[in-house]
């Protein structure tokens, strides 16, 4: 049963036409929802519904915003500003760098059978967005602690270097992605063609759960303060 004391809960992913990868937002939010006991809701920048405007748009009472965003960028500078605008909410930062993420990572390295101590590029989809290069470096030094082995970094679009630029056939793929899509398609058909072996994308781990509890009982203070 909610709490209708506290703040409801409101997730923001980037949205995709997959709808598999858009359940991995509604299943992370579904499992902090219950943790927490409070009514949550995924909502999405784009391509799926419910937008993120229109849930905040809809709210008659407060809630906290924790973008499921693993970095900066333009979706964090400037559409969740936007769209929660006026609305009752605080909105927290992305979801990464954190060392939580990397915990994931780490799980999903292990179930997909890649040996300890293998080194590794951490491969994000990538922004135009200086500070989100910053934010995907952090993540990298924090696999590397997690994972014990070097870690380099690679994108699949905007600044860095992609992956077939910095793969060699000693290296293993951590994908810094939350949910399949068309980043994560790509990066698996690079990778088979390298024969480099790719770990699944990070997905509903129960880490990224704890992480957005996490991030609701930092903000839900400020919601109370400001409502």
């Amino acid at each position: 049963m909610s709490d209708l004391s506290l703040p409801s809960l409101v997730t923001v992913a980037h949205g995709t036409r997959r709808a598999g990868g858009n359940e991995i937002a509604r299943q992370i939010t579904r499992g902090a929802g219950v943790a927490l006991g409070v009514e949550a809701t995924a909502a999405y920048v784009e391509l799926s519904e419910p937008l993120l405007a229109d849930v905040v748009a809809g709210l008659d009472s407060p809630a906290v915003v924790v973008p499921l965003l693993l970095s900066t960028g333009f979706h964090v500078r400037t559409d969740l500003p936007r769209a929660c605008a006026g609305g009752p909410v605080v909105l927290g930062r992305p979801l990464g760098p954190d060392p939580l993420l990397a915990a994931a990572q780490v799980a999903r390295l292990v179930a997909a059978g890649i040996e300890p101590g293998r080194p590794l590029v951490l491969v994000a989809a990538g922004s135009t967005d200086p500070v989100a290069w910053r934010d995907l470096r952090a993540a990298s030094h924090l696999l590397a602690d997690a994972w014990g082995t070097k870690v380099r970094t690679a994108t699949l679009g905007g600044l860095g270097p992609r992956p077939e630029a910095v793969l060699t056939p000693d290296d293993a793929v951590s994908p810094y992605l939350l949910s399949p899509g068309l980043f994560s398609r790509r990066l698996a058909e690079q990778c088979e063609a390298l024969s480099v072996p790719c770990a699944d994308v990070i997905g509903p781990h129960p880490l990224v759960v704890d992480l957005v509890v996490e991030r609701y009982r930092d903000l839900a203070a400020g919601v109370r303060a400001t409502a």
